[in-house]
């Protein structure tokens, strides 16, 4: 558990160290007054048991002792020993029950102590019952105000920074103190750079048009040699329509499969169920998804010319 607790602090940065720190040991803190509870609650339950054991053996006794004067004298038994022994057998059930309950509640017990040594072994403690004294020169403290200091200088550099871009902003001079914090280029160089940041976007933008036409182009230049117009519905999955298609909603959907999508594999469509005998021969016998795309292409076109 050390290891485990070593290993997630070790992946703390230290302004989340301190407040992880402080939660967790009032984490601790809380159940081990929550054990210190229970085992006293405990103590009180196993304490009244044991009073309740006590006079239940007692009268347990006493009864044993007048079954026996009973069974010394003569004569039949009569009602009141008939009754006496049925409620001698009813006690030494329930002494036997408490006797049990009391067996339980020792260890709970036992166990609770044994939850609370490990407790205190790993470093827990009952700020009610235990003094704890922290040095003034400790490590925590050490790594809180090296944490104090760090954050100071990096709000004075931020502040600084925040000069420096306002001036740059204006357009005016730098101010011979800022021009020392970073090597920094001029405004005229900033200008400079501004423009060559604007040329670059122009040409993306202008690239992202010519590729944008020339996939409407090569879609349509496919639509047009295959008879089939690609769509990419969803990741890895592709629509294809017939340019026969009896209707537009008479489709194939293919997903990629395999290493970087080497294979296709054909889902279950309205229309896929209406060529099975396509499927059938073509994908499952031949396995080539080519020769069925050419069929049903030649299928299609056959029902509309016979139309």
């Amino acid at each position: 558990m050390r290891a485990i607790l070593g290993s997630y602090d070790s992946e703390l940065t230290p302004a989340e160290y301190s407040p992880q720190l402080t939660r967790r040991m009032r984490e601790a803190e809380d159940m081990v007054q929550k054990v210190h509870a229970h085992s006293s609650e405990m103590e009180a339950q196993l304490s009244q048991a044991l009073e309740e054991l006590g006079g239940q053996k007692q009268r347990a006794d006493m009864l044993e002792m007048e079954l026996k004067m009973l069974k010394s004298q003569s004569g039949p038994a009569d009602q009141s020993f008939l009754f006496s022994r049925e409620e001698v057998n009813s006690l030494r059930s329930k002494v036997e029950e408490l006797e049990g309950a009391r067996s339980r509640l020792e260890e709970d017990k036992k166990m609770l102590e044994m939850r609370l040594e490990r407790l205190t072994l790993q470093g827990d403690y009952d700020p009610s019952r235990t003094k704890v004294l922290h040095l003034r020169m400790n490590p925590a403290s050490a790594a809180r105000q090296h944490q104090h200091e760090e954050h100071a200088q990096l709000q004075e550099e931020c502040e600084r920074l925040r000069e420096l871009v306002r001036a740059l902003e204006r357009g005016g001079p730098v101010p011979a103190g800022l021009e020392a914090t970073a090597a920094l280029p001029s405004s005229k160089e900033v200008t400079e750079l501004r423009k060559q940041v604007e040329s670059a976007e122009l040409k993306n933008q202008r690239l992202k048009e010519v590729f944008q036409t020339k996939i409407q182009e090569f879609r349509k230049a496919c639509y047009a040699l295959t008879g089939y117009q690609i769509d990419v519905t969803a990741e890895s999955q592709y629509r294809l329509t017939s340019l026969y298609a009896e209707h537009k909603a008479d489709c194939l959907v293919f997903k990629a499969t395999g290493p970087s999508g080497s294979k296709m594999q054909l889902l279950e469509t309205e229309f896929s169920r209406t060529v099975q005998e396509l499927i059938e021969l073509h994908l499952l016998r031949q396995d080539s998804i080519p020769a069925f795309l050419s069929a049903l292409t030649l299928d299609l076109f056959s029902r509309q010319t016979v139309a």
